[in-house]
């Protein structure tokens, strides 16, 4: 468990803008929805609508949902939290992982007529008119990218969405969609634990000006420094094999890792949370995390990364601590959907 104190929440959250062809500004840090509704042990609606009001009250205002979270309730819960604020928040919401309402996972969708069906399904259960940011979810490899997005394109027209985006896609699949209609962001899995796309999909987006919306950027929880060496409960999905790098002797592993970030964390005064977000958001302006959590002293305690400033050594010596390859096992136990 962490002892380090950390860093107090700043009293304005500043902004940051996604996109140049399709620009869409969004507060600096965001908040992810996902643990809400499902995978991360018992829910608690109550405690995270309190959250979500918490967070658009303190100038978090980028909320990532998705239809598939639930499957399908942790949309409605976001409407109901923002359904009195609506113009205060950029909402974001994600198709393409279909699921049934038992929770059965029917596979990748991108055929256009689903795409339609999908987001009219979205707009109704988050009770809004239109979603700030829509995201495909997962790409449908048996279908074009540019017939999905040919599709979407047709919803911004339509009045139905504002931005598009890509999640966990390939640099040629980012080009691809990008030339049938401007993509504002990427969302793909983005921490000191998970760097691969630096390697060719952050040059694709610098070089087309699509932002970076890193979703995970505190591994899960694992950068935290708040979880032991018996690791997560058992209700939670991350002990499950499906997240192999939080169970095992992988947990072990990488929990060494993130000792490391602790020392230095100290070093900074700040928390190993608060300088692992810190390490995200010293990638560039147009990069914007979304750190999930339920609880309130959690967003606040993200939100103190806002006030912890990396030089380049700074940068330097957390990337030294924790080497890109140092990492044990892979994101998912499954990566069949996560275009290479």
């Amino acid at each position: 468990m962490t002892t380090t104190t950390a860093r107090p929440f700043p009293t304005e959250v500043p902004t940051r803008v996604l996109g140049t062809d399709s620009a869409l500004t969004v507060s600096a840090i965001g908040l992810g929805c996902m643990g809400m509704s499902e995978f991360y042990g018992a829910s608690d609606d109550n405690a995270s609508i309190a959250t979500l009001h918490r967070a658009i009250d303190l100038g978090v205002t980028f909320l990532d949902t998705a239809d598939m979270y639930g499957p399908f309730t942790n949309e409605r819960l976001v409407g109901a939290a923002i359904a009195d604020r609506r113009d205060r928040v950029q909402l974001a919401t994600k198709f393409g992982n279909e699921r049934r309402a038992d929770g059965t996972r029917v596979g990748i969708n991108g055929r256009p007529d689903y795409v339609r069906k999908a987001c009219d399904d979205s707009l109704q259960r988050l009770g809004v008119d239109h979603i700030d940011l829509y995201y495909q979810h997962r790409v449908d490899r048996d279908v074009p990218i540019e017939e999905t997005v040919g599709a979407m394109k047709e919803l911004v027209e339509a009045g139905k969405v504002r931005h598009l985006g890509l999640s966990e896609a390939s640099a040629e699949t980012v080009r691809r969609a990008h030339a049938v209609h401007p993509m504002t962001a990427l969302q793909s899995e983005y921490s000191l634990f998970t760097r691969d796309l630096e390697d060719e999909v952050r040059p694709v987006l610098r070089e087309l000006g699509i932002g970076l919306v890193p979703y995970s950027p505190l591994g899960r929880g694992l950068l935290t420094g708040a979880v032991g060496a018996g690791g997560f409960a058992s209700d939670d999905s991350r002990s499950s094999a499906y997240f192999p790098r939080s169970s095992g002797d992988n947990l072990s592993h990488n929990l060494t890792l993130v000792d490391r970030v602790r020392a230095l964390a100290e070093q900074h005064a700040c928390s190993p949370a608060q300088l692992a977000l810190a390490w995200v958001l010293a990638a560039g302006a147009d990069v914007v995390p979304i750190p999930g959590t339920r609880r309130v002293r959690y967003l606040e305690e993200n939100l103190g990364a806002l006030a912890v400033e990396l030089d380049e050594q700074a940068v330097r010596s957390l990337e030294e601590a924790v080497p890109r390859e140092a990492v044990a096992g892979d994101r998912y136990g499954d990566m069949s959907t996560i275009e290479a």
